[in-house]
């Protein structure tokens, strides 16, 4: 079975100017698959190119094992650059509208409307909906035809806490239901909460790809004990100088979480007396810029 997107050296230019350059990209079906990068990076021109909106200027691009040519947007649904709909219409009316376009039964608009917990103001103007109504009616309107695919670009831009919130958790029962997401952003929190995996695109370019796990590893567990020297030499004894920094009276030592116990039970039968054993998360921003080789930032 095909992946639902391949890209095979994928380049977009504008004159001199490269958008996009020799982008391979995989995404598998059922992952939410992050595309992360600062603004200008890419990432929208890209999400254009696999909706038939833009066409590339070299390369190649697959979605489901077709091409653009032979036909696949009945099975993707999209929201790119933000929703636009009629402000004189009502949220059901704007879909209704967009469902006979798409030759969807009108049933269907009353269930995606169930879906983005937006039926109770279904009757209200769009005109008169906040940013983060009209964000779920777009994404209504990109569920209107049951898609398998899901590309979305800055799902949750302009959104408060809590809406940002409610679109996690309607992404996360999208994926659960076996619909693949493609998403795009620039914030590194949103995709750690709401992705399986992520790409990140610098200045039109993949640099690199990972998964939050990996992204994750790298955390210390947080030990202060007196006294001081004695503690560290058995910490050291326990697991190795490299694994052991000291920081003032305390050390972070780089180990698993499941190695905390241990650690406690030999440094307190060695006689050493324990005030803090705590697990630190590694800065998944540090690891981040690391990843992508920021040095400057990094640094």
């Amino acid at each position: 079975m095909s992946n639902p997107v391949e890209t095979s050296e994928l380049t977009k230019r504008y004159g001199r100017s490269v958008a996009v350059e020799n982008l391979n990209l995989t995404v598998p079906s059922g992952e939410v698959y992050g595309f992360l990068g600062p603004n200008g990076a890419g990432k929208t021109t890209t999400l254009r190119m696999l909706l038939g909106l833009t066409r590339p200027t070299s390369g190649s691009l697959r979605v489901f094992g077709k091409t653009p040519s032979a036909g696949y947007l009945s099975q993707v649904g999209a929201l790119i650059e933000g929703p636009a709909f009629y402000p004189y219409l009502s949220g059901l009316e704007n879909l209704r509208v967009l469902a006979g376009h798409a030759g969807v039964r009108r049933t269907r608009v009353d269930a995606v409307l169930e879906t983005v917990d937006l039926a109770e103001r279904a009757k209200d103007k769009y005109r008169t909906y906040s940013l983060g109504m009209k964000q779920r009616l777009g994404l209504a309107a990109a569920l209107l035809k049951d898609p398998r695919l899901l590309i979305l670009d800055e799902p949750t831009n302009g959104l408060d806490p809590v809406g940002m919130a409610d679109m996690r958790t309607l992404l996360r029962k999208l994926a659960a239901e076996g619909v693949t997401v493609l998403l795009s952003s620039h914030l590194l929190a949103e995709v750690e909460q709401i992705c399986d995996r992520f790409g990140v695109i610098t200045n039109g370019q993949l640099v690199a790809e990972t998964t939050i796990a990996e992204l994750r590893a790298g955390g210390t567990l947080r030990v202060r004990a007196e006294p001081v020297d004695r503690a560290k030499a058995h910490l050291v004894s326990l697991v190795g100088a490299a694994a052991v920094h000291a920081d003032g009276a305390a050390f972070d030592v780089r180990v698993a979480p499941g190695e905390a116990g241990r650690i406690n039970t030999a440094l307190v039968t060695a006689g050493v007396s324990v005030h803090e054993l705590r697990w630190r998360e590694p800065d998944l921003e540090q690891n981040f810029l690391e990843l992508i080789g920021d040095d400057d930032h990094a640094g």
